[in-house]
């Protein structure tokens, strides 16, 4: 990366952060208008990379761009949390229990690959979206074997939300032990092991991820 694209790309990480934490803790309500040129005078930069960082916001749920209004604040709940990773809890650990006995070979070392190129991985800003990938494209394949396309789509509609990596960085040691533990227990072919570390993984998420929000809750409070 050139001078001039990591010092854009480091604005645009500023920006988006800085709007991230306004919604999750509260200072931009649901319905709320967030409006171009009144962050960019706040946060002292152009309108770009505010545009940037809505469309990161957007792709993390956090804003919805509504015609003739622009970008719409949807803040994510403690309520949707819970739903959504207690439900993908027990859909993704039957997926890839399910998935494993199917697994070749070939996964198997696909596995091993994604999760060395992780584990080497310094995370930071600017790598935070190809960890983002790395973190989906594992999960992909534990359970690609699945036979079941209905509990297939449903895991694929929840999706993994690409928040918790760009918020949980602190955890990031603890979330790669887990990933391993996933790994060995598809190594050696212990469905009931890899149902349990999956299922165990998201819900730790889960907790991480409303303990996030708490605290930035009770440094803003109403």
């Amino acid at each position: 990366m050139d001078k001039n694209n990591k010092e854009k790309s480091t604005v645009v990480n500023y920006v988006t952060a800085s709007l991230r934490k306004a919604i999750l803790n509260g200072t931009l309500k649901k319905g709320d208008r967030l409006i171009q040129e009144e962050w960019a005078e706040r946060l002292n930069v152009s309108r770009m990379p505010i545009r940037e960082a809505l469309t990161q916001l957007q792709i993390e749920g956090l804003v919805e761009m509504v015609p003739h209004k622009g970008a719409i604040v949807t803040p994510i709940t403690r309520e949707h949390i819970e739903e959504i990773y207690h439900t993908r809890s027990l859909l993704e650990g039957l997926a890839v229990e399910k998935s494993l006995p199917f697994l070749t070979e070939e996964d198997k070392n696909e596995l091993k690959t994604i999760l060395t190129q992780m584990e080497e991985l310094q995370l930071c800003d600017e790598t935070n979206d190809l960890y983002i990938q790395l973190n989906a494209l594992f999960h992909e394949t534990l359970r690609k074997g699945c036979p079941w396309p209905r509990v297939q789509k449903m895991v694929e509609m929840l999706g993994i939300s690409p928040i918790a990596p760009s918020l949980l960085i602190d955890y990031y040691p603890e979330t790669q032990r887990e990933h391993r533990m996933m790994y060995e227990a598809a190594l050696r072919g212990d469905a009931a092991e890899l149902r349990a570390a999956v299922e165990y993984h998201i819900l730790r998420t889960k907790n991480n991820l409303i303990r996030y929000m708490e605290q930035l809750n009770s440094q803003n409070p109403e």
